[in-house]
């Protein structure tokens, strides 16, 4: 952790603070090692602390090498820190705008002398590039995904509910190994596969249904990220034309990430080439993400990016189509960008499965 340390210090200096308060539980998690659901992180050019009650203390001091753990009190958190600030001589400490709240915002003015800073990104691009320990952390879960996809088909039938393969996906990747799902899975079918974020209900899944399944592996506190979209029988002819589409888009997009490109122009490739044939209207959400403590991380490709792809990150591409009243089409995969290009991590089969 002592190097993230450094690379945050020497932000910090580029920014002009002089100390960082950091909230976040994934920011928190990534800079300390602490996997406490409680903490409060102060940073400065020479002291590190973590802050956070008696129920973690013990936790922290096992976890959270080369911090200085402070034991503080649920009723007086925010004086403690405040406290604890004034120690660590700050007179400019920047803040996370996006995850402290308003109101603890105002509590921190009242108490701490230093001059508050509103920071944004700080921590989110230096978790961009992934270490060796979380590449193998990601591909684990990667391979965790694809074996449960794998065996969930042997389980998919007409008959059942899409919450009755949603939960039997859910305890298949606790079974290979994940800690648990890397997030509320989506578990769609026939017409409601055109909601490109349905959770999984009562309907029944039928012949001629396209069923797309958008699902994750969370271990070790990182997530794999993996969409594969099925047939239950023959599907429509419109979907069966949609399906190609899509895989030539995700394969054609994935065949573009390198390091040294923008991110967004893998977005607007994706979206330029999808709306050529036709269906642009159709694929209105972003080409994909990053993954790794967060389920959506830095860099997005999105039209408005300006990231940068660098050896070392690991993103999804998710091209996908969505007709109304009939059906939708959504391919996932995890690709890590390597020195010379890139590696697909996520190995299940993209060829249209037909059950």
């Amino acid at each position: 952790m002592q190097t993230r340390i450094e690379k945050l210090r020497e932000v910090m200096e580029t920014l002009e603070l002089d100390g960082m308060l950091i909230e976040s539980a994934s920011n928190r998690r990534y800079i300390t090692g602490f996997t406490g659901t409680a903490g409060t992180v102060l940073i400065s050019k020479n002291q590190a602390k973590l802050i956070t009650d008696f129920r973690y203390v013990e936790q922290a001091g096992a976890q959270a090498a080369g911090f200085e753990i402070v034991r503080g009190s649920k009723a007086s958190m925010i004086q403690q820190i405040a406290d604890e600030a004034s120690k660590m001589n700050m007179t400019k400490l920047g803040f996370e705008k996006e995850h402290l709240t308003f109101g603890n915002y105002q509590k921190f003015q009242n108490e701490i002398a230093a001059e508050l800073v509103p920071v944004a990104g700080v921590l989110e691009n230096l978790r961009m590039v992934k270490s060796e320990t979380e590449i193998g952390f990601l591909r684990t879960a990667a391979q965790i995904a694809d074996t449960s996809f794998a065996e969930i088909l042997e389980y998919i039938r007409p008959g059942l509910t899409e919450k009755e393969i949603a939960n039997t996906l859910e305890s298949t990747l606790r079974k290979h190994g994940a800690d648990s799902s890397a997030f509320n899975l989506i578990v769609v079918s026939g017409h409601r596969s055109a909601l490109p974020h349905g959770l999984a209900s009562e309907k029944i899944i039928e012949n001629g249904d396209m069923l797309t399944l958008d699902f994750g592996a969370y271990y070790k506190g990182y997530r794999s990220d993996i969409t594969r979209t099925i047939a239950i029988g023959e599907p429509d002819a419109q979907l069966q034309d949609i399906y190609q589409i899509v895989l030539e888009a995700e394969m054609k997009c994935i065949a573009l990430l390198k390091p040294g490109t923008l991110c967004s122009e893998i977005d607007i490739f994706t979206h330029h080439y999808i709306e050529s044939l036709g269906y642009g209207d159709y694929f209105g959400h972003g080409t994909g993400h990053g993954i790794g403590l967060d389920i959506h991380e830095e860099p997005f490709f999105s039209t408005t990016s300006e990231k940068i792809l660098a050896p070392g990150m690991i993103v999804t591409v998710e091209p996908g189509i969505y007709i109304p009243n009939l059906g939708g089409v959504r391919i996932e995969d995890d690709v890590l960008i390597t020195d010379s290009g890139h590696e697909i991590i996520t190995t299940a089969s993209r060829e249209l499965i037909v059950l």
